[in-house]
């Protein structure tokens, strides 16, 4: 079995759930080749990634693909790039809110994601859950946790992605999806990881 680390975010803006750990939380633990390995991760800048970081030099993971709540968005929207940029509109958990900062001083503007995006897009949809992939993950906690992972495994074997998942059902908010159709696109693009 090859290893995977699965990391979903605890509740922000408000919210009472965020639905990123609630699929992350209820996928089985092994899918496809895949041995799971879970990590409940919090919105705040820079925490995040040193936690996933900490957490893959312990378990030595084949692959990442982390999950987010993208609010408004209608479908599931694996990322294609991660930037070196960090910009809030809203405080992160712990109170930061920068404009405009660099994620990695003196670090390179983008890394593209190592996971095959595009191939989780399709498969994604092959499984009849709507999806597309998406240009950026932005330039909050999200995107600051995926750009620092594929910086840090630059060169590596590791494969890092990042899913960025509608509201579910459950939080009452519109567009959503309910949470059996999350986890079912999110199964699928595990299933076709790269690496």
């Amino acid at each position: 079995m090859k290893r995977l680390l699965l990391t979903g975010f605890e509740p922000f803006g408000g919210e009472v759930i965020n639905p990123s750990w609630e699929a992350v939380s209820g996928l089985p633990e092994r899918i496809g080749e895949y041995e799971i390995t879970r990590l409940r991760l919090p919105v705040v800048f820079g925490l995040a990634a040193e936690m996933a970081i900490s957490a893959a030099e312990k378990s030595h993971p084949h692959a990442i693909l982390c999950i987010g709540q993208a609010g408004g968005r209608s479908a599931i929207t694996p990322e294609l790039l991660g930037v070196n940029l960090r910009y809030a509109k809203i405080p992160d958990n712990a109170g930061n809110q920068p404009k405009d900062e660099p994620v990695i001083p003196g670090e390179r503007e983008a890394y593209f994601s190592t996971a095959c995006p595009r191939k989780m897009t399709e498969a994604i949809g092959k499984a009849g859950v709507k999806s597309e992939l998406s240009m950026s993950a932005g330039a909050y906690v999200c995107n600051d946790l995926f750009y620092s992972l594929l910086a840090h495994f630059e060169g590596s074997d590791v494969r890092v992605g990042f899913i960025h998942i509608p509201y579910s059902s459950e939080q009452g908010r519109e567009p959503s999806i309910d949470m059996s159709e999350i986890m079912r696109g999110l199964t699928a693009a595990i299933e076709s990881l790269c690496g």
